[in-house]
């Protein structure tokens, strides 16, 4: 059985993201090959607050609303996007106080683990954490 991973905001950041920063620019080009793997055999759930983190972080970066409305349309096209409810919030303290997260990447971890993923790719939390026995946090920069 394969994984069913969650993508974290950081990395759909950084692959639409290029600039002329050298430590940026390796991370978009690592971000753009690592999401090259994904795809209809090997599907990737976000939660809505990624959608909603990434808009915010395009903009604060100058892009325009249209090119971000447009990158959110294909990003909804081809991966699963599931809602964060008011339970998923609720679910998400007992994370947090757990875990030791940001109440931002504890939600993150919920909307996971309430959709059965294996693998959070994020560059944001700690790598090869195991969360619940159920889920692994794998920073796919290192």
């Amino acid at each position: 059985m394969k994984d069913k991973v969650f993508i974290d905001t950081n990395i759909f950041v950084y692959a639409f993201l290029d600039t002329d920063d050298n430590i940026q620019h390796a991370k978009h080009l690592k971000a753009v090959d690592f999401l090259k793997r994904f795809g209809t055999d090997n599907p990737v759930t976000i939660s809505t607050q990624v959608l909603s983190e990434y808009y915010s972080a395009l903009l604060k970066n100058k892009i325009s609303d249209v090119d971000i409305q447009e990158s959110v349309e294909r990003l909804v096209n081809s991966i699963e996007v599931v809602p964060i409810s008011i339970h998923t919030v609720m679910e998400s303290y007992s994370i947090k106080n757990k875990y030791h997260y940001s109440y931002w990447d504890s939600l993150i971890v919920t909307s996971a683990l309430q959709n059965n993923c294996t693998i959070i790719y994020s560059e944001d939390m700690q790598h090869n954490q195991k969360i619940e026995n159920q889920l692994s946090i794998i920073n796919p920069f290192l």
